[in-house]
């Protein structure tokens, strides 16, 4: 079993940034997809950002040049740094984790395991 664990939304004005962190505990790892979705009120989860084990990274064109995804596998963390952000990305934050590394594009529902999420609020 892995626990995931999200930390680091807050408010934020426009143009601001914010780095959120996924803890993972249980089961290794380093063999792990790794994805970021969020979700807005009224609006369906969408995916932000996968990270394999390896580094292979895939990007929403929404973030693409703002957001910035990466792994610490010594440290059982993975981050989403956020810069330049918009009002529009406000939302809450998930991540999730799949022992199926090289599946960048699962859905959050096909994660075999969800964080709770962190809330980030970005103010115009």
């Amino acid at each position: 079993q892995v626990q995931l664990v999200e930390s680091g939304g807050g408010l934020v004005q426009a143009g601001g940034s914010l780095r959120l962190s996924c803890a993972a505990s249980g089961r290794i790892f380093g063999s792990y997809v790794m994805g970021w979705f969020r979700q807005a009120p009224g609006k369906e989860r969408e995916s932000v950002a996968a990270i394999t084990w390896s580094g292979t990274i895939v990007y929403a064109e929404s973030v693409k040049g703002r957001f910035t995804i990466s792994r610490d596998n010594a440290k059982n963390t993975v981050y989403l740094q956020m810069n330049s952000l918009k009002p529009e990305d406000t939302a809450g934050y998930y991540c999730a984790a799949d022992p199926r590394n090289s599946r960048l594009y699962l859905s959050f529902a096909e994660y075999n395991y969800r964080g709770q999420g962190t809330q980030v609020t970005v103010s115009s």
